[in-house]
């Protein structure tokens, strides 16, 4: 989909009972506002706005910029009205929270709960040289994958997994936000609306077997937000991939620098095939949940003997 290039709603501007503050955020399908509730609690707003599909009109209003536009922009609508819909009947501290959802403008409305921190991206940005820590990745990915395991039960996909919409609030905790992609049900069926995808990040099914999307799509993006976290950069985009694999396994890239059974359970999730990847997160769950009991139960070096073994060395 195009750049977005659709001017934001402007500083005081009354949208329903929020009062908007400033644009925060937003890709090619929607932007996201900080904004005040009637008591005057921050929120974030999203709104829906495919960019090179829409225009912004008067009064703040958005209208498709040309004719043939307009299905596609209906149907998106649709799918993004029903995404609040669904994303409002969860409730799990690791899944951003949708306290409203509205049509106004000509469009819709999502109001999530306003949180602080920033973004794993960040994080990953912020180390630059210094390697990110196994401990850290592996506390943060269990917390999401809990989330990401209700949005599966709630029969909804994410399809756009990436460090810099994974959340990591001021108290450490993790939250799984903008949903995007996540613009139907497990049975979703594209017909209008152009597919979204962050090369590095998405899955081969979604390039050219849509038809196939599940589970196991958004456990590819996982593995691809942890080889970031390695890495520091995204890995080879999986259409490229499939014309000529030039990704390291991260067992050869970081052996010696993480656990075996780590890296081994990242190139899993990157496996271009999607039957040969774990199917359910329950079954990622599961995998790390032993990787942290094997590391917890390992014997610490004691320090005596580090000492006399490097002076004898």
């Amino acid at each position: 989909m195009a750049a977005q290039i659709t001017e934001p709603l402007p500083q005081g501007y009354k949208l329903g009972e929020y009062i908007i503050d400033r644009k925060i955020g937003g890709g090619g399908f929607s932007l996201v506002y900080l904004a005040f509730d009637a008591e005057g609690q921050p929120v974030a707003v999203k709104e829906y706005l495919p960019g090179g599909v829409v225009q912004r009109g008067n009064g703040g209003t958005v209208r498709p910029i040309s004719d043939d536009k307009e299905n596609s922009f209906r149907y998106g609508m649709k799918c993004f009205f029903e995404e609040g819909r669904a994303l409002a009947n969860i409730r799990h501290p690791n899944v951003v929270r949708v306290v409203n959802f509205f049509r106004a403008n000509d469009t819709v409305y999502m109001v999530m709960k306003y949180e602080r921190g920033k973004t794993l991206q960040k994080h990953i940005s912020k180390l630059k040289d210094e390697p990110m820590r196994e401990s850290f990745i592996r506390h943060v990915f269990v917390q999401l994958l809990n989330g990401l395991r209700e949005v599966h039960t709630h029969k909804i996909l994410h399809l756009d997994i990436k460090p810099s919409n994974l959340y990591i609030r001021l108290d450490g905790s993790p939250l799984l936000i903008d949903f995007g992609a996540a613009r139907q049900a497990l049975n979703y069926e594209p017909q209008h609306v152009s597919p979204m995808y962050t090369p590095g990040f998405a899955a081969p099914e979604m390039y050219n077997a849509r038809d196939r999307l599940g589970p196991w799509t958004d456990l590819y993006s996982v593995g691809a937000s942890m080889y970031a976290c390695l890495a520091k950069s995204p890995p080879q985009p999986a259409d490229d991939r499939i014309k000529k694999d030039r990704l390291v396994p991260a067992v050869k890239a970081f052996a010696g620098h993480y656990t075996v059974h780590f890296l081994e359970l990242i190139d899993d999730m990157l496996l271009l095939n999607y039957t040969l990847r774990p199917q359910s997160v329950f079954t990622v769950q599961k995998r790390l949940i032993e990787i942290n009991r094997h590391v917890a139960a390992k014997p610490r070096p004691n320090l005596l003997h580090l000492i006399r073994e490097k002076l004898s060395g």
